[in-house]
Parts: structure tokens; C-alpha cells; sequence
């Protein structure tokens, strides 16, 4: 009889995960998913204040050791100091989430027409969402290897990152208030994220570092009924994703259980991409 525990490689004990983007929607949850599965948290975000109640609440309710620490992702400084940081607060890190995407300052140049776009406001997002990730990585992946116990990245890609969206799903939708669309620059982003992604998991293969990335599908996050109902008649499933169902992705690629995947992409749509 096989004596093998299975459940036990999603076991995260002793490991202590980077999450960047930790404060925010879906960074809470998977925070905290990170921290249920017995990992120690470095809460990474420019919201510090929200991080720091975070990493207390992380503390509070899963008793591990969990941290805020402030950064900018698309400043290189910043993230020399919070990989620092972390290694003095934990003394390794085994496991990153590169998470954090941008928002804009400008929301009317963020969702102008494309004929339009502002080349700063492209640069703006991209200094994040793209830049951000391989500034990230390049520091969090420079210490993975020279600890030469490998390691988990897992990177926040976006269903916009693999198809293009249906501009009809925007007409009537409403964000907070706000009319939206999906503007190029997201896609765009997005879709290098995948691409650095598989860059890197051939590229630190041969120093036992796994690199994968998740791409969620719409999650709802206070959109109005119009633009719920308009893309829940796209997905299979029939509805918007909630935040949490992107966790288990998450536990997944961040733990031994998946100790032979690396170089892929996860994707959590409600099956939108099958048809």
C-alpha cells in the first residue's frame, strides 16, 4: 500500500511568501489563503496602512508571523529596500507572489479611446504592471537562487492578458459610479506578464525556482447589475467569479504539490476562454 500523504505537499509551514499588491481586492485573500496554509506573510503594498491592518489581522486569526512593508514596484529602490526588509524580518523567502497591477491617477485618461491614449498614461500602467513584475522578480529570484533551495513565483496575469475583451459587454456598465471599459494598455501588460512568466521558468529552471502565473477571470468588485449580467452571459458558469475562488490556484502553485508544474498559466474564468 502507497504510504505517501498527498494533502500534505499543499502544507506551506515555515515558508514565508512575498505577496506585492497584498492589500488590495484580491491580495487580501490571498494573503490570507497563503497564511491559512501555514506560510509567514511580508504584506507588500503602497497602501501601507491597510496593509498593516492586514498583517494584524493575518497574525490574529492564522497565528503567523506577518508583516506590512510599503513599496513602489516600479521603482527599483523600493524594491531593493522591501526584499531587504523581508529578509531581515524572515531571514529567507521561499515563495513570491508578484501580484501588484496600477491604477491610474487619471481615470479619464486611463479609460480614453484608444485613438486617443495618452503615451505617459501607457507608460504609467506599464511601470507597474509590467515593469513592476520583472523588477520583482529579478530581486526576489536573485536571493531564491543564491539560497539555492529553489522556490515558487506565481504572477498575476488577467483573462484580458490571453483574449480580447467584448466591447459590447461596457455599453451601460458601470464601475463604481464611473463608466468603464478595458482599455489596450491592460491587455497589453497583462499579456507580457504570461510571456516573462515562461521567460523565467525556463530561464531558473535549472535552479529548482518555479515560475507560473494565474489569470483570474471577472471577479466582482462593485460593478453595477448591467455589466454583471452582460458578462455573466459570456461565462459558461453563468456568473462573475468571487475573490476567493482564485486562492486554491494559488496554494497550488505555491506548495509542493505542484513541485513539476512550472511555465504555465492557470487559468480561473468560469470557462469564458472555451468559447
Amino acid at each position: 500500500m502507497i504510504k505517501k500523504s498527498y494533502i500534505n505537499k499543499f502544507n506551506l509551514d515555515g515558508k514565508t511568501a512575498i505577496v506585492t499588491g497584498g492589500a488590495g481586492i484580491l491580495g487580501t485573500h490571498f494573503c490570507s489563503g497563503l497564511a491559512e496554509a501555514g506560510a509567514n506573510i511580508a504584506v507588500v503594498d503602497v497602501n501601507i496602512d491597510v496593509a498593516r491592518n492586514l498583517a494584524t489581522a493575518i497574525t490574529q486569526r492564522f497565528g503567523r508571523n506577518a508583516v506590512a512593508i510599503e513599496c513602489d514596484v516600479s521603482s527599483e529602490t523600493s524594491v531593493k529596500e522591501m526584499v531587504e526588509t523581508v529578509l531581515s524580518e524572515f531571514g529567507e523567502i521561499n515563495i513570491l507572489h508578484n501580484n501588484a497591477a496600477g491604477k491610474s491617477n487619471d481615470l479619464d485618461a486611463f479609460f480614453a479611446d484608444f485613438e486617443d491614449y495618452e503615451l505617459d498614461q501607457w507608460q504609467e500602467i506599464m511601470s507597474t504592471n509590467l515593469d513592476g513584475m520583472f523588477l520583482v522578480a529579478k530581486h526576489v529570484g536573485k536571493v531564491m537562487k543564491k539560497q539555492q533551495k529553489g522556490g515558487s513565483i506565481i504572477q498575476t496575469s488577467s483573462i484580458y492578458g490571453i483574449m480580447a475583451p467584448d466591447q459590447r459587454i461596457y455599453e451601460g456598465s458601470y464601475y463604481l459610479d464611473r463608466q468603464i471599459n478595458s482599455p489596450a494598455i491592460y491587455s497589453a501588460s497583462k499579456a507580457g506578464v504570461i510571456g516573462l512568466t515562461k521567460y523565467l521558468a525556463t530561464y531558473w529552471a535549472k535552479d529548482g525556482i518555479r515560475v507560473n502565473s494565474i489569470t483570474p477571470g471577472g471577479v466582482e468588485s462593485g460593478q453595477n447589475q448591467t455589466f454583471k449580467k452582460n458578462y455573466s452571459d459570456r461565462i459558461p458558469l453563468g456568473r462573475m467569479s468571487k475573490p476567493e475562488e482564485m486562492v486554491g490556484a494559488l496554494i497550488y502553485l505555491a506548495s509542493e504539490a505542484s513541485s513539476y508544474v512550472t511555465g504555465q498559466n492557470i487559468i480561473i474564468d468560469g470557462g469564458l476562454n472555451t468559447w
